[in-house]
């Protein structure tokens, strides 16, 4: 099961990078979005997939009798999920503003709003 999984991540990852290079605005979100769920998966698989009965510890013990799932990527992954869609939202206001005043959604078209009589900033590498 895991492995499977660990090619699901590997998957999503690269659907994420391949997104996040192109020109268009609306196709970097979509893998800044990709990406984070790649990572949240990533997660799962590090804390291992097993159904276990849940963390809860009785009073008179210190520690758990039998195995217990592991809480710490449950929690993890519930605060990167909060995180990743407040980054997602902000990313998307943002290139919406960049849209209604640029007029284009290409990253190459965005260009215009540096400054004039400066040199381009180099297009390739």
């Amino acid at each position: 099961m895991e492995v499977a999984l660990s090619f699901v991540v590997s998957v999503f990852f690269a659907v994420a990078i391949y997104l996040m290079l192109s020109k268009h605005i609306i196709r970097i979100l979509l893998g800044v979005s990709i990406f984070g769920n790649a990572v949240n998966l990533s997660i799962f698989t590090a804390g291992r997939l097993m159904r276990e009965v849940p963390p809860i510890i009785p009073e008179a013990l210190q520690t758990p009798e039998i195995a217990t799932a592991n809480p710490l990527p449950q929690a993890l992954v519930l605060t990167a999920i909060v995180i990743s869609f407040s980054l997602f939202a902000f990313l998307l206001v943002l290139a919406f503003r960049a849209y209604q005043e640029l007029g284009t959604d290409d990253t190459d078209g965005m260009r215009v709003a540096e400054p004039e009589g400066e040199p381009m900033p180099p297009l390739g590498y």
